[in-house]
């Protein structure tokens, strides 16, 4: 059974969101120093790299992140490729995801992989109209390549509200260029963080031979 991993690296070189906080690693203990192990430390956000956004991030009334069901984030996957541009509507994706998909992956950028630690400032976001028709069609949870399901300047978050409205979850930052388009199974668990705002993923598709 094939299996992709659609998730970014994360080291030191991972760009985070402007002004938030980046990944950083240190070592408590080291085996070349004497120690009977190796045991380091880490820093980030939970929003570098390849995350899971909680409905708390985008409302004081949200669920953190170890309230947040876990079945959105296991389960057939659709992954489409969608126009490269400013904002993903309702209109490009009434054709191409069929009622009853209950998760959809944006491929926002074609097929061509970029420098997965660089942050892109140009990505494209969703509008909240195309939120609501994936929640007439089924759809429990919406990925996307880009760091964020809004704009980088928005200050409203448009597209992380409707999704709360519609009770969407959200996955950002998935690397998607080697994956074709089609139904997979998706895992994308999140971590149990108590009382956090998202949580990095290691997130796979599996696809049956």
């Amino acid at each position: 059974m094939p299996v992709y991993d659609i998730s970014r690296p994360l080291g030191i070189a991972t760009e985070p969101w402007p002004g938030d906080t980046p990944f950083a690693l240190a070592w408590g203990m080291r085996m070349a120093e004497g120690a009977s192990c190796n045991v380091s430390a880490i820093t980030l956000s939970p929003h570098v790299g390849t995350h899971a956004d909680a409905p708390y991030h985008y409302s004081d009334a949200g669920a953190v992140m170890d309230a947040v069901a876990l079945e959105p984030y296991l389960g057939e996957a659709l992954v489409v490729d969608v126009p490269d541009r400013t904002c993903v509507t309702a209109a490009d994706l009434v054709a191409r995801v069929p009622a009853g998909t209950r998760r959809v992956l944006l491929r926002t950028r074609g097929r061509t992989r970029r420098d997965l630690h660089a942050f892109d400032r140009g990505f494209t976001c969703l509008d909240p109209d195309a939120v609501a028709l994936l929640a007439r069609l089924g759809c429990i949870l919406v990925g996307t390549d880009a760091p964020s399901v809004d704009p980088l300047t928005s200050q409203e978050l448009p597209a992380h509200k409707a999704c709360l409205r519609h009770g969407i979850l959200i996955l950002e930052n998935l690397e998607l260029a080697h994956v074709p388009d089609g139904s997979y199974e998706l895992i994308a668990l999140p971590l149990r963080l108590e009382g956090a705002d998202a949580s990095p993923v290691r997130a796979v598709l599996r696809r049956p031979d």
